[in-house]
């Protein structure tokens, strides 16, 4: 039962709370209309007239409504409660995220692993096809199931990259997204494109490969500057069973030039297929 005493948001029947944060909580549902499953993601009571958070709910809907991927969670519907409870409703996805699932495998899986690298890439890189730049990459807004298969989430902070005179104009930037993963255009302000979220979808499958972020700092400061001026280690150094062409690709996504970077992750992608990621496996097509 919600906060509420209510068993039900909007015609949603609240089956189980899936995971509570500071401003929502995410429930898996069932629809009294057509029986179907689905997750709901509703603002905590304190944060239900807060223009700000109901704001980022519409926007998320906005962005999410028209995706259509394999590896991108899509959002059917925003609504308010009879007035009181903002809410989104999503694709129900049974799955822990990528930092839990690192966390947790008892095993390092070659293959499975290989996969996973793919399809994050293959998510991202169609949420930049489609025009949205995403601005918090990190294996917190990756899903993944028992199989394998992965959702791109949390649509709340996509925008749309800014070119010719509105780049020009358009001033110091609003500084977003989570520290660990954040690349240095991003620390600095700048106006971002599809290339701030390859830096930090690099610093994911660092993480998913290695078991743990490129850079970890004594303060904020002293991580943010490791951003900004220290080269990346190799995913040779965290994980000796990957090649020398996939460390150099992964490396190659967290240039601190944008500019050094793949011009799009398409670009990675096709050359990962053609290669052997880890050693021991037979080399592909």
């Amino acid at each position: 039962m919600n906060a509420a005493g209510r068993n039900y948001i909007g015609p949603y029947r609240l089956l189980k709370l899936v995971r509570a944060g500071q401003t929502c909580q995410i429930w898996e549902v069932i629809s009294d209309v057509n029986d179907v499953r689905r997750a709901l993601k509703a603002l905590q009571p304190d944060y239900r007239n807060d223009k700000d958070e109901i704001a980022l709910l519409k926007h998320e809907y906005s962005v999410g409504k028209n995706l259509d991927h394999p590896s991108v969670i899509h959002v059917h519907e925003f609504n308010i409660d009879r007035g009181q409870i903002p809410y989104l409703v999503l694709d129900y996805f049974v799955s822990q995220n990528l930092k839990q699932w690192v966390r947790s495998r008892s095993e390092f899986d070659k293959e499975i692993v290989t996969g996973v690298v793919e399809k994050t890439a293959a998510g991202l890189d169609y949420l930049h096809e489609q025009g949205w730049v995403h601005r918090d990459v990190k294996p917190d807004n990756y899903l993944i199931n028992d199989a394998g298969d992965v959702r791109l989430i949390d649509f709340a902070i996509a925008r749309r990259p800014q070119t010719g005179l509105a780049r020009l104009f358009s001033g110091k930037s609003k500084i977003q997204g989570t520290r660990s993963y954040m690349s240095p255009e991003q620390i600095r302000g700048q106006a971002v494109d599809h290339r701030a979220d390859i830096y930090s979808y690099g610093c994911t499958i660092y993480e998913v490969i290695c078991g743990k972020p490129p850079f970890t700092g004594e303060s904020t400061d002293d991580l943010l500057q490791k951003h900004l001026r220290t080269p990346a280690p190799s995913l040779i150094s965290g994980n000796p069973d990957v090649t020398p062409e996939f460390s150099e690709a992964v490396s190659l996504l967290m240039s601190k030039r944008k500019e050094d970077r793949p011009q799009r992750l398409k670009d990675f992608l096709e050359k990962i297929r053609t290669m052997r990621l880890f050693k021991g496996q037979q080399r592909r097509r």
